[in-house]
């Protein structure tokens, strides 16, 4: 396996405030400059984010694969968040709040946070505010709690669903100080309770998008600490596994569970392909201190680390870039037709050789959670 990592000039495109100038671009990135082009350099947040299928049309068009391509729409999502609270800063300066009154930053979690996000997610966020008197709570709180409930109200304007189950930065849960954060994670990690490992595992994925990325580091620092030590958390990390088991039946033929299913030809790879491996990934990498938050990453770490047969994670990369790829195509299948974008991958459109690798992409998800639950 190759262990050499080169930062890609891909992941700059939207690095900065401003989007990139399209006058910029050499010929050769054409449908990317075309794209911009009918975007302008200034859109609403409503315009932008519902620019992102051309994004990854012309993406495709430039033979990208389709992982580079749901890092770039992660990208573009973090972008977002960014003008959605400059904005809300701005405007709350402007209502007489002033400035920050200390040092934050603002998570990006779940997919968004591992980088591997395609269409049509909802807002997953959460915040880290630096330590400061008990006194002061009720004056500093208020500002950050006024800044989550804008940004996420501007999001979901934009087009970013607010999360049904809460997890953003609006509510005390997903807001905290640092050494508070530390606190909350010494609390879910010390048993094996199912409802405390579930919101673990909602916050272990996470990202900076704005603010001061020493707290995020720092809340690093704590996890990498907690983990590996946390053996019950971690048994009962590992015993929710079967609650999202791949698509296969005992037969290892493909089989979805049917729920919520369009018709009876679809099945949900995002639901029974990639968070069964997601999820397996990233009980491994707590296990072994593996620092890493996106899944492709994770699995070459657990190589070094010799937790993991490289032939193995190699397999597994090969099967998470399959799968974004078939999400990808049905997504932007989906929202030509009118169905918007969603999990489902409709089987009877694929060909038989993409269904036996489906198959065999699921046989090797299924036998990485065999081998976390051994250990």
């Amino acid at each position: 396996m190759r262990l050499l990592h080169r930062a890609s000039s891909w992941r700059r495109l939207f690095a900065d405030d401003a989007l990139p100038d399209p006058g910029r671009l050499p010929p050769l990135l054409g449908p990317l400059r075309d794209a911009l082009i009918e975007l302008g350099p200034e859109p609403e947040l409503a315009r932008a984010h519902a620019w992102q299928p051309r994004l990854a049309e012309a993406l495709i068009r430039l033979d990208l694969p389709a992982w580079r391509i749901s890092q770039l729409i992660s990208d573009h999502n973090a972008w977002l968040y960014r003008r959605a609270i400059q904005l809300s800063l701005s405007e709350m300066q402007g209502q007489g709040w002033g400035t920050p009154p200390v040092a934050y930053c603002v998570l990006v979690l779940g997919s968004g946070g591992r980088h591997e996000s395609l269409l049509g997610p909802d807002q997953d966020n959460a915040m880290v505010i630096a330590d400061y008197p008990d006194a002061r709570h009720t004056e500093i709180d208020g500002y950050f709690q006024a800044l989550g409930e804008r940004f996420t109200e501007r999001l979901d304007e934009a087009g970013i669903p607010l999360c049904s189950g809460h997890v953003m930065a609006r509510w005390p849960m997903w807001r905290k100080r640092l050494s508070e954060w530390g606190e909350q994670l010494a609390i879910w990690t010390a048993d094996r309770r199912v409802k405390r490992v579930q919101q673990a595992n909602i916050l272990l994925d996470f990202h900076p998008v704005h603010g001061e990325p020493a707290l995020a580091e720092a809340l690093a620092d704590r996890v990498a600490r907690l983990m590996p030590g946390a053996g019950l958390f971690l048994d009962e990390m590992a015993a929710l596994l079967d609650d999202l088991p791949v698509a296969l039946d005992r037969f290892g033929r493909l089989a979805g569970d049917d729920e919520g299913a369009p018709h009876d030809r679809a099945l949900n790879l995002k639901r029974q392909a990639v968070l069964p491996l997601v999820n397996v990934v990233r009980l491994l990498s707590l296990r072994h201190g593996v620092a890493a938050s996106d899944t492709r990453a994770r699995l070459t770490d657990l190589v070094v680390k010799e937790a993991l047969p490289a032939a193995h994670a190699r397999a597994l990369i090969a099967a998470l870039e399959r799968l974004q790829g078939l999400l990808l195509d049905e997504q932007l299948s989906g929202l030509r037709e009118g169905r918007g974008a969603d999990g489902w991958v409709d089987v009877s459109r694929l060909g038989e050789d993409q269904r036996l690798l489906l198959r065999h992409d699921l046989q090797q998800i299924r036998a990485l959670q065999k081998r976390a639950r051994r250990l």
